[in-house]
């Protein structure tokens, strides 16, 4: 039995947790995946879980517990399977006069209070609590804390494993642990079961000259996490290998892999790069999860101003919008989104991708296969003869590439691409240096969009700061520009991982061509004076738009001031 998404979207409208458009947005959602509204809302970061359990109490009448601080008897938890509590995410947490209580985030589930009645031989009584709450007093009471990498290790520790006397070089010797043996198997779905709860983007396995280190990037920053013994390293990197269809023998020459997963219920697909290093192989496994980058234009982080001329460049019949940003700034967000809003059943959109990295339903999407001679130009070619009106190049990396997507924008297409450039301006001179002409840039692109991704400060520790006016200045700002605005921070948390920043949300710099920056470009004109017309045109440059989310209390002077270097 489902929630009734008119009730708790109603309690929560009055609440003032969100609005009516959030909330048709999220019911829309509802009708297309059959999701929970309560998880659709936190999902897209319009309600936390304690505003959806806050909720659900007024809608339920039922009182809200915390078991992840409450000292629980695990003989009384264990009355339910261990496997139901899981897969449900339930905790008995009391129990008298033949009935047993159950911490839940789903009261309306008919069908496992049923379960729980056979199981137990109880009446049942539902209270609410979160997910995570739930979740650490799962782990307490049925001992699965202790299932955590630092045991891992120090399980491998004790056990006699050795790696073998065979070196080729790397330190790579695989004569020892067998890589398809349950522990290591263990072992590695940990480390991605781990990083995926922590919320990283990437898992970094690197050979030092006495530990194996393992890193997760959460939020574009590493984090170091408990390293691996050296005598695991063999057996570690070739179960990875394994898992990623890669060659195992193969251990002088860098190669790349997939591998698709199912995790919590979760589609997920990671890339794997391994290169050749001093001490061993390293290996880097980037965690592709479509839920998180399936957003709207509306998710990015655009000010009404730059929204509003985004939707308008979006859905112009023809010329080429380019993405510009280095590798981890969201820049396949982006694109991915502005296509979600054009992918209509009256348009046909073709991609060209190295690799897909999502599959998107209802485009057509063509991945990159050098080693045939399916190269982004062979592809765009090919592409021109099933009459798209919307084409996406993954990336422009070279003249032939950017000439045959300016050839398409000059014959009526509308072209995504993206380019390594640090800002929007440079993406104009950065064409003309990989040899394409200068009429050609100046006649087909439409708009530039720079990017970064800054961290949003933790709402679970979030807390008024003052800062100095050395540390305005920074970012320039005066002390009379906060006079009357709250600055925030975060303390750091559990919720956080004492880091103080939760989540990551865009900063832009939009540049539209208008004829004053086209014949620049057609005179070739410096990349400085370049700048200079953009802005005076109306771009934002990326460090105003950092400040401005300083200034509505999202992150702090020192993450503007890391992503966008903005000190002198």
């Amino acid at each position: 039995m489902h929630q009734s998404p008119e009730q708790l979207g109603t309690i929560l409208l009055n609440m003032g947790v969100i609005d009516t458009s959030q909330l048709e947005e999220a019911l829309r959602n509802q009708q297309e995946s059959g999701e929970k509204l309560g998880e659709i809302l936190e999902r897209l970061k319009y309600a936390s879980p304690d505003d959806v359990i806050s909720a659900l109490a007024q809608k339920f009448n039922l009182p809200i517990v915390d078991p992840g601080s409450m000292k629980i008897d695990p003989q009384l938890a264990q009355l339910v399977p261990q496997n139901m509590a899981r897969e449900h995410t339930i905790i008995a947490i009391d129990s008298k006069d033949g009935v047993i209580t159950v911490a839940t985030t789903d009261p309306e589930d008919v069908h496992v209070q049923d379960n729980l009645q056979f199981v137990t031989g109880m009446d049942v009584d539902f209270v609410l609590a979160t997910k995570d709450s739930i979740k650490s007093a799962t782990a307490r009471c049925y001992n699965l804390e202790e299932e955590t990498l630092d045991n891992m290790y120090q399980e491998y520790t004790e056990t006699d494993v050795t790696v073998g006397s065979h070196d080729d070089g790397f330190g790579t010797g695989l004569d020892g642990d067998d890589p398809d043996s349950a522990p290591v198997i263990k072992l590695v779905q940990l480390i991605v079961n781990e990083a995926i709860t922590s919320r990283a983007s990437d898992i970094h396995v690197e050979p030092l000259t006495e530990r194996v280190r393992v890193r997760y990037r959460i939020d574009g920053v590493l984090h170091e996490v408990q390293s691996a013994p050296k005598r695991l390293q063999g057996a570690l990197l070739a179960r990875l290998k394994i898992m990623a269809k890669m060659n195992i023998a193969e251990r002088r020459k860098p190669q790349d892999g997939r591998i698709p997963l199912k995790v919590m219920g979760r589609e997920i697909d990671i890339r794997v790069s391994c290169l050749p290093a001093y001490h061993g192989e390293s290996v880097v496994l980037r965690i592709l999860d479509k839920e998180s980058v399936l957003l709207g234009v509306q998710d990015l982080g655009f000010n009404d101003e730059d929204y509003a001329r985004f939707q308008g460049i979006i859905r112009v019949p023809h010329g080429i919008f380019l993405v510009t940003g280095p590798t981890g700034s969201g820049k396949t967000t982006t694109l991915y989104a502005a296509l979600g809003e054009l992918n209509t059943s009256d348009r046909k959109i073709i991609t060209a991708e190295d690799p897909v990295e999502y599959n998107l339903s209802g485009i057509n999407q063509a991945q990159v296969n050098a080693g045939v001679g399916l190269s982004f130009q062979r592809i765009l070619r090919a592409m021109l003869r099933q009459a798209p009106q919307v084409i996406l190049v993954g990336e422009i990396r070279d003249k032939e590439t950017s000439e045959a997507a300016i050839q398409a924008a000059l014959t009526g297409h509308l072209v995504f691409s993206t380019l390594h450039t640090n800002d929007a301006p440079s993406a104009i001179t950065r064409l003309i240096d990989m040899g394409t002409p200068p009429f050609l840039v100046s006649s087909s692109i439409q708009a530039v969009l720079a990017q970064r991704l800054l961290r949003t400060i933790c709402q679970s520790c979030k807390e008024p700061i003052e800062y100095k006016q050395q540390e305005l200045a920074w970012v320039g700002l005066r002390p009379e520009d906060v006079k009357e605005i709250t600055l925030y921070h975060g303390v750091g948390c559990q919720d956080c991982n004492q880091s103080g920043y939760k989540g990551r949300l865009g900063i832009f710099e939009l540049m539209e061509m208008n004829s004053t920056l086209r014949e620049m470009a057609f005179q070739r004109e410096t990349y400085n004076r370049m700048r200079e017309q953009a802005i005076a045109s109306g771009m934002i440059p990326l460090q105003s738009d950092a400040v401005r989310k300083l200034l509505q209390g999202l992150t702090t002077v020192e993450e503007v001031v890391r992503v966008t270097a903005a000190r002198d």
